[in-house]
């Protein structure tokens, strides 16, 4: 007879233990997911398809810390596809994106620019 914990069998337990920490470590690896950065540039938008001349303050502060969180090649690619295939989608102006990082003060690591090969992203 196997052994239970609180009704359940151990090897449960285990199971549910090692997909616990998969999940933890996951998070822990990647800094931003797509949807938290695309979440976070909701402020953007009216100056990215167009609407406002110039970026509000939350834009800015959400291109600082989308490019903080971008802190390895994979995630910087994975970034630029997420804003390529959002841009596209949304109507964003490629050089409404391009001015986006400059106007707002910020060096940038990613491109927010929608025509970019993601490929050559470093």
């Amino acid at each position: 007879m196997e052994k239970k914990f609180m009704g359940f069998s151990w090897s449960l337990v285990v199971v549910f233990l090692f997909i616990m920490i998969l999940i933890a470590k996951s998070k822990s690896v990647d800094a931003i997911t797509c949807q938290e950065a695309l979440l976070s540039l909701m402020p953007c938008r009216p100056f990215l398809t167009g609407g406002e001349s110039t970026p509000v303050a939350t834009c800015c502060s959400a291109v600082a810390n989308i490019n903080s969180a971008a802190t390895t090649t994979a995630i910087r690619k994975d970034l630029c596809r997420c804003l390529e295939a959002a841009s596209r989608s949304e109507g964003v102006d490629p050089d409404k994106a391009n001015q986006l990082p400059q106007l707002c003060g910020v060096t940038v690591a990613i491109s927010f620019d929608p025509t970019i090969n993601c490929d050559t992203i470093k």
